[in-house]
């Protein structure tokens, strides 16, 4: 009866060519797989945000979140619901369970919007608007655009139009936000004025909207002409708005500068972000700009196209203006995943040197070791056809199977060896008659192997999503060693090994048979010994076994270690009621303690985005210097007593995980 193996010894051109078209698309896919710290989770969760400028908090929960939430409780799949109701916005967050799809929540978002559109207010501004959210989609790159002439508004406007829209067409950029504030016109009202006047500041609303009315005019045409008009429906500049006609009395009009004052300003004078570097020379005015990554994009090669552009940038910026790089997180994936493949270099090149020591000829060492890169090639393949990463957990698994990828091919090594020494054979012969004894033999050990990580596939919950990527990639890479050491090696073994009688013992190979005999005699006398002592053989393994229980108690024990990523973030939380101009102060404050220590770098404190928290908090993220420093965690013991003595602001700082896991 044949064997699989036999039809690839009796046809080693096929063989050979097979191989050589998994190395060129191993190769090619393995160049192709984007590179992540992580696993790409697609978590079904919605963000949804509706807004009315100028509404209290306890209006916006009673008035605009309840009727929201009511109807969103109705949507099947919704495992949690968080509402965080804030100065005219309500931030409603859904998440789903994770077998439901996250376009098939959109939809069922968006139906439950229209239904609850009857009872919110009339005279809502926008309609509440959903986005899906990654809860790990924090972003990859931050830039900060500074300037001592030009004002924040100017600044905002410059990033928005010379850098967000060149760094947004990047491929694999998924959105670029901005950490500012954008120009305004404030207008100021007497109310003395308005209570002569009889006017209400609901006249003045609507005049203003009224008065600023973008429209089109349509054309004028003549017998040889013809003429667009532009009616100066919008108005710009503060000083069109002195002349805006709010009402009239007795015959009269009242423009708005008998009332008031239009002036130039932002939308919100409450915000406030103070941005410092050790290094660089920052101006006065600065805006934050951060790059986010598409799911499943390449974090390096963003970063890679970030930094070749911000020269161009610069060059293009007011001279007073410029563009510093602040953090690249991709630098840390790519020394976490350097450190993975070194250590998946360390186990290849170990496994090796093993083979080597104890089969002491280059020959059968080569047949072997080639079912390694064979086997991960395939590996990569299959990784590309699943739309996988390279990540921390993906390298981890080819790391834990490199042992196990040439066990079969040794096997079948031996079994062929086996037949040489014993029967005479050649080679050819001995592997045919090899690989029909022991093929059934690999493909039971392969299988019963891949079958211990089967489970993980089927995890279900968080942990099943996150390792999953981990529990195929081993699989793969298991599975694919057994086709290798069932095809390839048989033909190998066939073509390069010599009979017996040809070849003389090396002196490696002497030593290595040496050593064997030492080890098993060694372990033969230590055996006897424990046999008869079946006492103290009892003893010891139970005093192992408390032990092992006794420091496995001791251990600190965490989902992903934290690391160090060399940044901490945090906030400062005043009482209640605080002032946005206390807030400031209590801001100015907080960047003067954090730049005193020598560990930092780069300073960012942000006071007053009521959009995304409450009033009375702040902001604060740092970056630790490169090179020698103490560890982040220490930093942040240091830090934490020396803000504590900042009276009537608590702040609170916490290092930033290298890897985390969020849903």
């Amino acid at each position: 009866m044949k064997s699989l193996s036999e039809i690839f010894i009796k046809r080693p051109v096929m063989t050979v060519l097979s191989v050589i078209s998994v190395i060129l698309a191993g190769i090619f896919s393995y160049l192709d797989l984007p590179v992540s710290d992580l696993p790409v989770v697609d978590y079904p969760i919605i963000n949804v945000r509706a807004t009315f400028p100028g509404m209290d908090p306890q209006m916006i929960a009673a008035n605009i979140a309840s009727p929201l939430e009511e109807e969103f409780m109705q949507i099947s799949g919704v495992e949690q619901i968080t509402s965080t109701s804030m100065q005219g916005i309500a931030t409603i967050t859904l998440r789903f369970d994770l077998e439901k799809s996250i376009d098939s929540a959109a939809t069922d978002v968006q139906s439950a919007i229209t239904r609850a559109s009857g009872q919110l207010p009339h005279d809502m501004p926008a309609p509440p608007v959903y986005e899906k959210t990654d809860p790990n989609g924090t972003p990859i790159y931050f830039l900060n655009l500074s300037s001592d002439s030009l004002s924040r508004t100017e600044l905002y406007d410059l990033a928005d139009k010379e850098i967000c829209d060149k760094i947004s067409i990047l491929d694999g950029v998924s959105k670029v936000q901005i950490y500012g504030v954008k120009r305004a016109i404030r207008i100021e009202l007497d109310t003395d004025k308005l209570y002569n006047k009889g006017i209400t500041i609901s006249d003045v609303v609507g005049a203003v909207r009224e008065g600023t009315v973008s429209m089109a005019a349509g054309s004028l045409k003549g017998k040889r002409n013809t003429f667009i008009l532009k009616p100066k429906g919008q108005l710009e500049k503060a000083e069109d708005y002195q002349n805006l006609i709010i009402a009239r009395k007795n015959g009269a009009p009242v423009y708005l500068k008998d009332i008031g004052d239009a002036v130039e300003s932002v939308e919100s004078n409450d915000v406030r972000m103070c941005y410092w570097n050790r290094d660089v020379a920052t101006g006065n005015a600065s805006v934050s700009i951060a790059v986010t990554r598409a799911a499943g994009a390449n974090a390096i090669k963003i970063s890679e196209a970030v930094k070749r552009l911000i020269p161009q940038i610069n060059q293009q910026l007011p001279s007073s203006a410029k563009l510093i790089p602040v953090y690249d997180r991709a630098q840390k994936i790519v020394e976490s995943i350097n450190d993975v493949k070194e250590t998946l270099m360390i186990a290849f090149f170990l496994v090796v040197a093993v083979i080597f020591l104890f089969l002491g000829r280059v020959r059968e060492t080569i047949i072997p070791v080639v079912a390694l890169p064979l086997s991960l090639l395939l590996t990569f393949i299959v990784m590309r056809l699943l739309n996988y990463s390279l990540d921390n957990l993906s390298l981890l698994a080819l790391t834990l199977a490199i042992g196990f990828l040439v066990d079969d091919a040794i096997v079948f090594l031996e079994n062929v060896v086996r037949r040489m020494e014993k029967f005479g054979e050649t080679p050819l012969k001995a592997s045919i008659k090899g690989g029909q004894e022991i093929t059934f033999t690999i493909l039971s050990m392969t299988l019963s192997l891949a079958a211990v990580f089967i489970p993980m596939i089927f995890m279900p919950g968080q942990l099943g999503r996150v390792f999953r990527e981990f529990s195929i990639t081993i699989v793969v890479a298991i599975l694919a060693s057994g086709i290798v050491s069932v095809t390839v090696t048989p033909m190998m073994c066939a073509r390069l090994l010599k009979p017996t009688q040809e070849t003389k013992r090396t002196l490696l190979e002497r030593f290595a048979n040496a050593l064997e005999t030492q080890c098993l005699k060694l372990y033969g006398t230590t055996l006897r010994w424990f046999l008869k002592l079946k006492v103290t053989s009892f003893l010891i393994w139970g005093l192992c076994t408390a032990l092992t229980y006794c420091i496995f108690t001791q251990l600190p024990k965490t989902f992903i270690p934290e690391g160090d990523s060399g940044v901490m973030m945090g906030i400062f939380i005043a009482k209640e009621g605080t002032s946005p101009q206390q807030m400031h102060c209590y801001q100015d404050q907080v960047k003067a303690v954090l730049m005193k220590n020598e560990n930092i770098r780069q300073v960012m404190v942000v006071a007053g985005l009521t959009g995304m928290m409450q009033g009375n908090q702040g902001f604060v993220i740092t970056f630790l210097k490169e090179g020698k420093r103490k560890r982040v965690q220490e930093v942040v013991g240091e830090l934490s007593k020396a803000l504590y003595m900042i009276p009537g602001a608590m702040t609170f700082l916490q290092p930033m995980p290298n890897l985390q896991i969020n849903t």
